[in-house]
């Protein structure tokens, strides 16, 4: 069973501090995913993907300084615009994810990315809403018991808020179709 522990932080310059301090407390960089507001001024026009870079060096000539510094470190990062949402720095599983919905509709891709990760829908809708008011939204995807309780401290040692952790057994509606 795959589990999920996620927050809300209220700023760009805070999210990055805070994947530096999952970084140093050995959460893989493949595990995380960050969605936040791209507030730079710059406005991309289709995905964009890196590759890891460990170093933190700057990440693709249209990206310039956008994505440097600790994020530079997460894998799959990249900036991309989603219709009637704005441009977006995203990295980890998510972008994978956003990628697809870039071409199509903005609040429902967002959405559809936060349900898949396990996010209950009663909460994703508020999630988007704090992502499009500013907010950054920080996922790790963990294996265990250990890794979930390193993940929840970084987050609750660097005051983010609604720190939750969901865990995903099947898809929706399979256990009604097993049963049937």
């Amino acid at each position: 069973m795959s589990r999920t522990v996620y927050c809300l932080v209220d700023s760009g310059p805070r999210a990055e501090s805070v994947v530096e301090q999952l970084k140093n407390a050995a959460i893989p960089s493949q595990d995380i995913s960050v969605i936040m507001p791209d507030d730079t001024g710059t406005r991309f026009l289709a995905p964009e993907f890196t590759s890891k870079a460990p170093e933190g060096a700057v990440a693709g000539a249209s990206t310039g300084g956008v994505i440097g510094g600790i994020l530079g470190w997460l894998t799959g990062i990249g900036a991309l615009a989603l219709p009637g949402f704005g441009p977006l720095i995203a990295a980890g599983p998510l972008m994978a994810a956003l990628a697809g919905a870039a071409a199509g509709t903005a609040v429902g891709g967002l959405a559809g990315a936060l349900i898949g990760l396990g996010i209950p829908e009663t909460d994703v809708q508020r999630f988007v809403g704090r992502v499009q008011e500013g907010c950054a939204f920080i996922a790790v995807r963990v294996d265990d018991s250990e890794m979930s309780a390193r993940a929840r401290h970084v987050f609750e040692s660097c005051n983010t808020s609604d720190v939750n952790e969901v865990g995903i057994e099947s898809a929706p509606g399979t256990e009604d179709q097993k049963a049937a």
